[in-house]
């Protein structure tokens, strides 16, 4: 039986726990969803690109990403996107667009109880 590790990258141990501790604590099993998305293999790690986040959701949207947001593509409506990391294109086309990129540990503040959050993988 292989022991199973956590990532090397402390800032992500971090968030890891403060999602599961959110998780308990709020009872909002969307907070474990996202740190077990985030415990994943490196090989399994997620980038999204812009244009894919654009066609899946709808203008005012709250998204979490449990992992990079990529600049490819566009952005035709005001979305807010909390995520592990942004590129830099990325960043601006979202707030060009008139809305928000955070990182997560932001997110649990703003909506500890994860109401209307989506999660895209």
């Amino acid at each position: 039986m292989v022991k199973r590790t956590l990532p090397t990258n402390p800032r992500t141990r971090h968030i890891i726990k403060l999602l599961r501790k959110a998780s308990r604590s709020n009872n909002a099993e969307i907070w474990r969803t996202l740190s077990d998305s985030l415990s994943a293999p490196s090989r399994k790690s997620v980038a999204i690109n812009l244009g894919k986040i654009d066609k899946l959701t709808q203008k005012g949207d709250f998204v979490a990403i449990p992992g990079k947001v990529l600049g490819f593509g566009n952005v035709s409506k005001m979305i807010n996107v909390a995520a592990l990391s942004f590129s830099q294109t990325a960043r601006a086309k979202i707030s060009h667009a008139g809305g928000k990129a955070v990182p997560l540990e932001v997110l649990l503040k703003l909506n500890p109880r994860g109401r209307g959050v989506k999660i895209l993988r």
